[in-house]
């Protein structure tokens, strides 16, 4: 009665707060989108949204998309230094920073309406005046290395960089936006200055506010940026399927403590009718595992599933273990299980009211509101998807639930890292081989 309790006040105070945001809208201004919600307060979150991701560059660069976004910043402008770049930042505490990821990039700005007349020319000068300084550069690249060494050297990052290349392998996926140790070291100031400045233009963004401006004067100002920012043709991102033919197996050996072994299989695509059904099918079915592999059997202290829904979706199984053969056995009795019994309407009605809940605790910020529009706009080609999303979970039937379970979660790309030694791949590849009870 309390959970129920309190979820009704988080729904009315959401749809109280959204009351007062006013309605969203969008414009075209100068052949590029932009996306606007009244935020109803005093903070402006804009973000210029640059599609593509991991699909911009070749394996040789990867790692360019993620130092251009830091250098914005970070290298100064051909006006100011880095140091009078932030200086000026601080004197009326605005945000300004850069970030990329597998689909897209995004560079970013938050102040106070009041300042935003002193913030927006510095937000124009860092994306059109980037200075790209080869010092600077080169203090932030081997920031970039050391970061990757560090994730490297983490087991569980480790893994699912190797699931991703043994899945995805010849496919954008397989690569890493921040890039390798024998990439990044590559990557000079002149090249990614070269490279942002061919990624920069009006056929390949598109712009979200976050904010109460008003209508005309935030034309104005956008225009002001996107009159400067080159044409170009028209960029729309490639969306692909994840299917793996056949129940694989791939190892690395690694001295670790414990193995770790993550899975790979299939999705439905964004913007399709299965997305929602799946994303919910996906969190139950991560609690089923949890109990299963942890509370019931031991057998790891943080296993995990979830669903990567990006313009390559697929959905994994994870987990750390001392008994990797065990664990697959287990994990396949699982897998069977839910397809034969399906999952049931008390846990189709409580992960839409987690799932709600949790997405509303989200978006209660300006910058929270603006990465889901983003993130809708370029995976679902529908940035109204971040208002919707309570009526579109309504619809979720438990026959969609179990459907789309079945239909994408079928053959699996396992990777192990650890003693390949302790594993019976037959039991990962599913052959014909005698589950032998525990």
């Amino acid at each position: 009665m309390k959970k129920l309790i309190f979820f009704l006040a988080v729904l009315l105070g959401t749809t109280h707060t959204r009351a007062q945001m006013g309605k969203p809208y969008e414009l075209t201004i100068n052949g590029v989108k932009v996306i606007v919600q009244p935020s109803g307060n005093e903070i402006v979150e804009i973000r210029t949204i640059i599609k593509g991701g991991v699909q911009n560059y070749p394996e040789k660069e990867a790692g360019i998309e993620a130092l251009a976004m830091d250098a914005l910043t970070e290298c100064g402008t051909l006006r100011r230094d880095k140091n009078a770049f932030k200086n000026a930042l601080d004197a009326v505490s605005a945000e300004m920073g850069g970030e990329t990821g597998m689909d897209f990039a995004s560079f970013r700005m938050n102040c106070i309406k009041s300042d935003l007349a002193r913030v927006w020319p510095l937000y124009m000068e860092a994306l059109l005046q980037p200075k790209f300084d080869e010092k600077e550069f080169d203090r932030i690249r081997e920031d970039a290395l050391t970061r990757i060494k560090t994730m490297e050297s983490n087991p569980d990052n480790a893994v699912d960089q190797m699931a991703r290349r043994t899945a995805f392998a010849g496919q954008p996926y397989a690569l890493d936006p921040m890039g390798t140790l024998e990439s990044v070291k590559t990557l000079t100031a002149p090249a990614t200055r070269d490279y942002f400045k061919k990624l920069l233009n009006r056929g390949r963004i598109f712009i979200v506010v976050v904010g109460d401006l008003p209508k005309v004067e935030l034309e104005q100002q956008l225009k002001s940026l996107l009159d400067k920012v080159p044409a170009g043709p028209a960029f729309v991102p490639k969306k692909s399927s994840f299917t793996a033919a056949v129940n694989s197996y791939n190892a690395t050996k690694k001295d670790l403590a414990t193995n770790y072994v993550q899975g790979v299989s299939g999705a439905p695509q964004p913007g399709t009718p299965d997305y929602n059904a799946f994303m919910l099918a996906m969190r139950i079915f991560y609690n089923r595992h949890f109990v299963e592999i942890r509370s019931n059997n031991g057998l790891s202290y943080a296993p995990a599933t979830w669903f990567s829904g990006g313009l390559t979706p697929y959905s994994v199984l994870f987990a750390s273990t001392t008994d990797p053969n065990k664990y697959v056995i287990t994990a396949r009795r699982l897998l069977d299980k839910v397809r034969k019994d399906g999952f049931t309407e008390q846990e189709l009605r409580n992960m839409k009211t987690t799932y709600l809940t949790s997405t509303y605790y989200r978006q209660e910020t300006a910058a929270a509101q603006a990465g889901s529009l983003a993130t809708n706009e370029v995976l679902h080609n529908n940035w109204r998807r971040s208002l919707t999303l309570n009526e579109d979970l309504k619809k979720i039937t438990l026959q969609d639930l179990n459907r789309v379970f079945n239909k994408y979660v079928t053959n699996i790309s396992w990777v192990l890292q650890g003693d390949p030694e302790k594993v019976d791949k037959n039991l990962f590849q599913q052959k014909e081989t005698p589950v032998k009870s525990f």
